[in-house]
């Protein structure tokens, strides 16, 4: 049975050689996540070339993230290492300490003085200590300690119910987008996108450096849930990046968020990826926790287009196990999931040609129970449209371009095929997409199969052309002539 949710991986030292990536990528990652709040743009070379080496080695499709770093709101560093705070006891934010002791410590992000006031409340080191702010006092944020706990360097800064001022864009992000751009990576992640416009900026960024990478919106503020409408025309994808995004919201309205961003993204042709915490036992654990067993099927039922690992496998114990693992929750969930059409559709009014045979394509072979879908797509938006509906069948998505081969591994239910048009004759060209698909043992001679085709043919958004096909057919023909 082929998995139909697709696994994003983050490399680390955990993963860095070139066994362990060879382990991985024989495992089933689907794309590769790059981390840019660490590593040098060489250290992300190195890296990307040993997976497109290993990936070819191995014969599998295996697309690469990269995932910016965004605004990093911390505390700074403190002189004698972590400190003690009691509940109840006061805290200073001092813009202009340097090294900070147990009754204060620096901000590296001085304008959070004038986005606060007397009464917020602020989240630090993902919500372990929380902050009441009494008053603030020239550059100084005098905060009152709910918490026994421990503080220790750089720790990140949430303000509950969201309202920082800071930018997605940092310089760092804009400069590692050209390097992303010359890495020639398939998405970019963007961190922490208020609205539509920072992800235009970053698209335009991209171009700007010579990429036409897909943009993939992480959902981790206030300001964008209020704005998803908004993010998803202006982004390919969105990732629902649950760590941030539970500090601002609160914990316990993350799975109902989950839930509704994965269904619009669905309704506006977006793909959805679930983040944060998947599996983190087994940063340590050779196996996963029942809650997190629970939580990766929730996902896939809900529809997420992918499942993503974290430190799991940038610089876990056993990052190998960790795909493995993912791979057997997602599997059993599909097989229980029952396999009803999406009726939503049929109330649209599509006004692209290629959309409504897409649409057919879909409608027809989930009725006639066909063995495959086999789309022939220049730039991968049939494949797109056809995966945002449950069929129940597998997508192929033959194409002669290898940036969409790779933009495809993303998608749930669709599997990449690098093909060759050599005919200009449709109907030959048919046949060796047949041929493309026995071969890789996707069907069978007899097995019937939906094929979409456009006219002219490596015309990308020209695909006017939905056929049943009999596999062998035209070969058995030709033996008996």
């Amino acid at each position: 049975m082929q998995r139909a949710t697709k696994i994003v991986a983050t490399l680390g030292p955990a993963s860095n050689t070139e066994e362990r990536l060879t382990e991985l990528v024989a495992a089933g990652i689907d794309v590769v996540r790059l981390n840019f709040s660490h590593g040098t743009p060489d250290d992300h070379k190195k890296r990307v070339d040993l997976l497109r080496a290993v990936a070819h080695r191995v014969g599998r499709t295996v697309g690469v993230m990269a995932d910016l770093q965004g605004p990093k709101i911390r505390i700074g560093k403190f002189a004698a290492g972590p400190v003690s705070i009691k509940a109840g006891q006061s805290f200073i934010l001092d813009v202009a300490c340097k090294l900070g002791n147990a009754e204060r410590v620096g901000l590296d992000y001085p304008e959070l003085i004038d986005d606060v006031v007397a009464g917020d409340v602020l989240l630090l080191d993902d919500g372990r200590t929380v902050f009441d702010i009494d008053r603030i006092v020239g550059g100084e944020i005098h905060c009152i300690n709910r918490h026994d706990g421990e503080l220790s360097n750089n720790k990140g800064i949430n303000k509950q119910g969201g309202g920082l001022s800071a930018p997605a864009l940092t310089p760092k992000d804009m400069a590692d987008i050209k390097t992303a751009a010359m890495l020639k990576v398939d998405f970019v992640a963007v961190s922490f996108p208020k609205n539509g416009a920072d992800m235009r900026q970053a698209r335009a960024l991209l171009h700007e450096a010579g990429s036409d990478a897909l943009v993939v919106a992480k959902i981790e503020r206030v300001e964008a849930v209020a704005n998803l409408e908004d993010i998803l025309h202006a982004t390919d994808g969105i990732m629902v990046a649950r760590g941030d995004l539970a500090v601002e919201v609160g914990d316990a309205a993350v799975p109902a968020l989950q839930k509704k961003m994965i269904r619009m993204a669905r309704e506006h042709n977006r793909f959805a990826i679930t983040a944060t915490q998947m599996m983190e036992s087994m940063i340590s654990s050779p196996v996963p926790t029942r809650a997190e067993v629970s939580d990766v099927a929730n996902a896939v039922l809900d529809g997420t287009d992918a499942v993503m690992l974290s430190a799991e496998t940038a610089s876990g114990a056993y990052p190998v196990q960790a795909v493995e693992a993912m791979t057997r929750v997602c599997l059993a969930a599909e097989k229980s999931q029952q396999v009803t059409l999406d009726t939503h559709f049929l109330d649209q009014v599509f006004t692209r040609i290629d959309q409504s045979i897409a649409m057919a394509a879909i409608f027809t072979a989930f009725h006639l129970k066909v063995k495959a879908i086999a789309t022939l797509t220049e730039s991968g938006s049939t494949t797109l449209w056809m995966s945002r509906l449950n069929s129940g069948v597998p997508i192929y998505a033959l194409t002669p371009r290898v940036r969409t081969r790779y933009r495809v591994s993303i998608f749930r239910d669709v599997f990449p095929l690098l093909t060759e048009y050599i005919h200009e004759d449709r109907d030959a060209m048919l046949y060796q997409a047949e041929e493309t698909l026995i071969a890789a043992g996707a069907v069978e001679v007899g097995d019937l199969i939906v094929l979409t085709v456009g006219e002219a043919i490596g015309t990308a958004g020209g695909t006017n052309t939905m056929k049943l096909v009999r596999v062998g057919e035209r070969r058995r023909s030709e033996s008996e002539h």
